[in-house]
């Protein structure tokens, strides 16, 4: 059967805005649940100050507690985070831009440009994997509508400097299946096995983009466990494409994920019990009523 390759991201981006304190120990067995469903790539967290992201100050302790059987990464927003991940061997890193200037400089305090020079050192001296995330593929919160251009002028320099991955980001799920296309044939002329999608599900268009990317020949996707993870800029809207909806997508499209999705239903709600709110994956909840 075809493959779809699944990156886990809801350890890191799923949680990194909740309020309520996770542990360490839940954050863990999350971790060990997903891992048991067959998500083998997952973006455990991210070496950022706790003082921005108090979620995810555990990243120092959680890291030597990882089960073994697991592709895990880490978001590493600057030199000082690389220097943290570093210490701990963390093999596969992941870094954070986005097409739009006015993004990056309300979220890391810098232009595009200024970002990627950051990147170059940091990837000149990491000898594993290295994704990288470019946020507002489709439009910023500040500056509107992203022209497809503007993202093939931040992926380039970024392949170019050594990326093993560009994950694409739909950071306000604004996106639509034309949307998808056009930018698609702004990159055709890059490795499409380096390509990943990140969608949103904000305004439900999540599974139709999924669709539009598999018809175009792209087999990697980003998604949440139990969708957790909300978009900041649209308050009470969903915010990361469930991997439930996206593995039983995927399923009866005759596509192979490797994902046991009746696991995978179960793995969330340690995480929903504590943050005192009901699933909403559309796919979950179907396998639990069950």
């Amino acid at each position: 059967m075809d493959q779809i390759r699944i990156v886990e991201v809801s350890p890191r981006d799923g949680l990194q805005n909740e309020k309520t304190p996770i542990p360490t120990d839940t954050k863990l067995s999350l971790i060990q649940a997903l891992l048991a469903a067959g998500l083998t790539e997952i973006e455990v967290s991210s070496f950022v100050s706790p003082k921005w992201v108090p979620q995810l100050g555990d990243v120092s302790e959680l890291w030597p507690l990882l089960p073994p059987g697991g592709l895990f990464s880490a978001l590493v927003p600057n030199e000082r985070g690389f220097e943290n991940a570093q210490s701990l061997g963390v093999d596969r890193i992941a870094v954070f831009t986005a097409a739009s200037d006015a993004f990056t400089q309300r979220n890391i305090n810098m232009t595009v440009a200024e970002s990627l020079a950051g990147f170059r050192d940091i990837f000149g001296q990491h000898r594993g994997f290295k994704r990288a995330y470019v946020s507002t593929v489709f439009e910023c919160p500040y500056a509107g509508r992203v022209e497809p251009q503007m993202v093939v002028d931040v992926v380039e320099p970024l392949l170019a400097m050594g990326a093993d991955e560009i994950s694409l980001g739909d950071t306000i799920g604004v996106g639509t299946p034309n949307e998808v296309q056009a930018l698609h044939v702004a990159l055709q002329h890059l490795p499409q096995d380096k390509i990943v999608w990140h969608f949103h599900d904000t305004r439900g268009t999540a599974i139709a983009n999924v669709s539009k990317a598999i018809e175009l020949g792209y087999r990697s996707f980003d998604s949440s466990a139990g969708g957790l993870g909300g978009c900041p800029y649209a308050k009470g809207a969903g915010g990361n494409l469930a991997t439930e909806d996206l593995v039983y997508f995927a399923h009866r499209q005759g596509l192979s994920t490797g994902v046991d999705l009746a696991v995978l239903s179960q793995a969330t709600l340690p995480i929903f019990e504590l943050l005192g709110r009901a699933p909403s994956a559309k796919a979950q909840l179907a396998v639990l009523a069950e």
